[in-house]
């Protein structure tokens, strides 16, 4: 068979393997990933791609390889192994792979004009409906600084937080004020994903050019879920160049992210450096007051919403002080539990709470235990779990212990003496000072105390 034949039908097996991945993959997926792929050839067991860039490759290969080996083989042509090389060449089209509703391909309309779109804003998401408490006021008000649109004064600003704490909140009303302030100014809001996806589809498309000079003529730049870049090493290096940009022009970049700068894994040393030069502020977990606050200005609505409904007193305040995991369960429990009233005709009662909310009501008892607490700190400083609960007294064992101990104190109910039990028979005293101990380096060692934060967010996620 000679090569043209045999590349003829290396085209063909490829046409029905593409057909198959759209419907596995999704169109997104499909058009962004596998449509840019050309197989090369199938040998021995593997099958040979040329793609855009190496990157490409890499995520393919992450992403998307076990698929395609499980098509190639069903085609009748086993895969062991997928190679790819970066194609400097103009490919010649394949046939078009299509589903019934595909859309036909338009001009595309000019690149500012397009992409300056970015993420929808939800139009709930205001800071009027924003309620603000003891553990929210400062990024409240930093967000409301960079909202009002004067002289840039801290860059970036970088929001942190666990779930459904109110980042993304901040984030869309932002971007409202901004607008609504100033219609004329640029301003792109979008998700880190997002971000890596425009470059990769930039790369594709051989437009990284137009990607730049749209990244770098906004006039503020708002980039949500920043961890997600951590590990894609092309994309962080296009983020670096995009943030020193606008930086050296003076515009606004607001940042937001599960966690502070410092503690993203896989992140890059000059990237955290740069987003450490702003204004970090953390979102802290919900207290009791600001959880009730939000309860009531969600009831006010939905009494609107829901006309002669009753809800007793009380029922807010047992709401607050049981679902303490994140405002977004909160609110989908007043929701539920709204509906649900409207739906048989009753009042809501704290009986009828604790029936229609059972199941969150219980998520919400879960304990926190002295071993996944021993786990936690022994995996936030890197040492064994054994020495946890081991004899050792080096300080980079010792101090992890007393972390531990401290913790165990705090987030359980269990007593000194069980306590001390868990950590290999010690004796109660020994707790004591390990917490006492802690307690006295907290007010000294903003280390030590961001290590705390940051545990008890993991331990009471």
């Amino acid at each position: 068979m000679n090569g043209e034949r045999a590349q003829e039908m290396t085209n063909e097996t490829w046409v029905q393997v593409r057909e198959g991945l759209l419907k596995r993959v999704g169109r997104n997926n499909f058009v962004t990933w596998i449509e840019p792929l050309r197989l090369m050839g199938l040998d021995d067991g593997v099958a040979r791609f040329e793609v855009p860039t190496l990157f490409f490759g890499d995520w393919v290969q992450r992403n998307f390889a076990d698929h395609i080996r499980l098509r190639l083989t069903e085609a009748g042509s086993p895969v062991e192994r997928l190679e790819f090389a970066v194609s400097n060449s103009p490919r010649p089209p394949l046939k078009e792979v299509r589903t019934a509703a595909a859309p036909v391909a338009k001009a595309r309309p000019a690149p500012a004009e397009e992409d300056l779109r970015g993420a929808p804003l939800d139009s709930r998401f205001t800071f009027d409906s924003f309620v603000v408490g003891k553990p929210n006021e400062l990024a409240h008000a930093a967000a409301r600084r960079v909202a009002e649109g004067g002289p840039v004064t801290f860059n970036p600003l970088f929001l942190y937080g666990g779930v459904g704490l109110g980042k993304t909140h901040l984030m869309h009303a932002i971007a409202h004020e901004l607008q609504k302030r100033q219609p004329g100014a640029r301003v792109l809001y979008l998700s880190a994903e997002q971000f890596m996806y425009r470059f990769v589809q930039a790369l594709r498309e051989r437009e990284i050019l137009g990607f730049k000079e749209l990244f770098r003529s906004v006039d503020v730049l708002m980039v949500d879920d920043v961890q997600f870049i951590a590990g894609k090493d092309s994309t962080q290096e296009e983020f670096f160049h995009t943030f020193n940009a606008l930086v050296d022009q003076n515009k606004q970049i607001v940042i937001s992210a599960d966690r502070a700068p410092g503690e993203i894994k896989d992140l890059e040393e000059r990237i955290k450096s740069r987003l450490q030069c702003g204004l970090v502020v953390d979102l802290h977990p919900t207290d009791y007051e600001l959880r009730l606050g939000i309860l009531q200005q969600k009831a006010d609505f939905y009494r609107e919403q829901y006309r002669g409904l009753v809800i007793a007193d009380g029922v807010l305040e047992f709401l607050a002080h049981r679902i303490t995991t994140n405002v977004r369960v909160l609110e989908g429990a007043l929701t539920r539990l709204f509906a649900f009233a409207s739906l048989v005709g009753r009042e809501i009662t704290l009986d009828l709470a604790q029936d229609c909310l059972a199941d969150i009501l219980r998520a919400s008892d879960r304990k926190v235990t002295i071993e996944e607490i021993q786990r936690k700190v022994a995996e936030h400083y890197n040492i064994r779990l054994s020495d946890m609960i081991g004899p050792k007294r080096l300080r980079t064992i010792a101090r992890p212990r007393q972390v531990a101990m401290y913790l165990a104190k705090h987030l359980t109910p269990r007593s000194l003496p069980e306590i001390g039990r868990r950590f290999g028979g010690r004796d109660h005293t020994t707790i004591m000072h390990g917490v006492r101990k802690i307690e006295e380096l907290m007010a000294t060692d903003s280390q030590l105390a961001d290590d705390l934060q940051l545990l008890r967010r993991l331990l009471q996620a």
